[in-house]
């Protein structure tokens, strides 16, 4: 398919922002987001302001291609037609549902670009369980400028998530969105459960590791490779059999019940690793706990999974750096919440962005040498401008391209980057410092219940 020569131009001398423009065209297009909006919205409904251009305000703030959504907003003003009023006011009102769904709908279709992308490049983990990594993440503390803040001495945070992440494609495939900032992970289990899809392995810490929970999990079919907790109760079928050694320590496995109200039972595999050196907790023993069959995997292929499950605090580092995730004056708990899953979106961009070029170079080179922070860097310089310069009318081709052709397209662009603008700047190991003495830490506040507060005070 021919280009309009504006875009060309841009294909040619800056490829990868084309590409990230290019999968908001086919993925998330404005038609689309509005249709999603209208089916999946409970209470609220569009009147004047679409939730397309509150989608396009979050992308320019989360992208770093403005600092604030007000500045944002001045940039849009005559497109967008409210004011920044009606702008705030829709997006503290945003339902998490309508968060949710969009980050499950949209990772399904990148998902499959990932696939067709990889090819027989990168081969499942454990083939038959595709894995999902299940974590815990707290939006940063805001800024006071609600009324109900301006007198508390904590810091105010606006909400959590659990994510949902797969390390295989590296992308996040579901999240639950919550809008107290104290909320222990524990109350918000049973969604948890409601997503579990059968033959899935779920890898979790020990905050995860409640007897309903996993159960649950087993009961729909489900897997789970999960630190124990110290207070976890199973009765002990057999004694510990030594399996081997690994890097950090003598692996042992020993067959257990859980046991709960009901009268199902679930026979699982108790995974103790002796620890050569203890953690910086104290640590010398690590106990986990799953109940996938022997043949699918060995006691050390777990410890290994769960030691693997690190990369999920290392893609949350990466959405921290590369993009604005967690815009701290954005005090409603709604807002807050949509910019972190619009950030989550820009992050699966990414995944596709780099799995494109794996097709081309080779997943080592680029997992070794290439520089996630770099890419969204020339994203976000690039962006006002290309879209500036090419008329909204020309990026409707990547619509209207079949899959093949789309998927083609990505990996021409690929090959036309140049890799060494985004090599990785390695750096010598740091060298060990003195601690310093740390304060005691201010306690926080939850946003949501000061807000619930207030409405119930007379």
């Amino acid at each position: 398919m021919s280009f309009s020569p504006l875009l060309k131009c841009f294909i040619e001398q800056a490829p990868i922002p084309v590409m990230a423009q290019a999968l908001l065209e086919r993925v998330l297009s404005p038609k689309w987001l509005d249709e999603y909006f209208a089916r999946t919205a409970d209470k609220q409904y569009t009147r004047d302001l679409l939730f397309s251009s509150l989608f396009d305000l979050m992308s320019l703030t989360v992208t770093n291609v403005f600092p604030t959504v007000g500045n944002a907003y001045k940039a849009s003003k005559v497109d967008i037609g409210v004011s920044l009023t009606s702008v705030y006011n829709k997006l503290n009102g945003l339902e998490p549902g309508v968060m949710e769904a969009l980050i499950e709908e949209t990772s399904l279709e990148f998902n499959r670009m990932i696939e067709s992308l990889n090819g027989e490049q990168v081969k499942p983990w454990l083939p038959g369980y595709p894995i999902t990594i299940v974590d815990g993440n707290c939006i940063e503390a805001t800024h006071r400028r609600l009324k109900v803040l301006r007198q508390s001495d904590g810091a105010p945070l606006p909400g959590k998530t659990l994510v949902f992440y797969s390390p295989e494609s590296e992308l996040i495939t579901d999240l639950v969105p919550c809008e107290d900032g104290h909320a222990q992970e524990r109350s918000l289990l049973a969604q948890v459960r409601e997503k579990v899809k059968p033959n899935y392995l779920y890898v979790m810490d020990r905050n995860f590791c409640v007897l309903s929970h996993l159960k649950g999990i087993a009961e729909q079919g489900g897997y789970f490779a999960c630190r124990v907790h110290q207070r976890f109760s199973y009765e002990i079928l057999s004694e510990p059999e030594w399996q081997g050694e690994t890097e950090t320590g003598d692996l042992y496995e020993q067959w257990v019940m859980l046991k709960g109200e009901d009268d199902n039972p679930i026979k699982c595999r108790l995974i103790s690793l002796h620890l050569y050196k203890p953690t910086r907790n104290g640590a010398t023993k690590l106990l986990l706990i799953t109940n996938l069959p022997e043949t699918a995997a060995n006691a050390e292929f777990i410890a290994y999974l769960y030691q693997k499950r690190w990369s999920i605090e290392t893609m949350f580092q990466h959405i921290e750096s590369y993009l604005h995730s967690e815009i701290n004056t954005l005090g409603y708990p709604r807002a807050a919440l949509f910019g972190f899953s619009i950030a989550i979106i820009a992050y699966n961009v990414l995944s596709v962005i780099k799995s494109a070029l794996k097709s081309v170079y080779g997943v080592e080179k680029i997992e070794n040498e290439v520089s996630g922070y770099y890419i969204a860097g020339e994203i976000g310089r690039t962006h006002e401008g290309m879209n500036i310069a090419v008329p909204k009318e020309d990026w409707k081709i990547f619509q209207r391209m079949s899959e093949h052709e789309f998927i083609k397209t990505l990996k021409e662009l690929a090959a036309n980057i140049e890799l060494k603008k985004y090599k990785k700047q390695k750096r010598t190991p740091k060298k060990p410092g003195v601690k310093p003495v740390r304060r005691i830490s201010h306690k926080h506040v939850s946003t949501a219940r000061l807000l619930q507060l207030a409405k119930s005070s007379p």
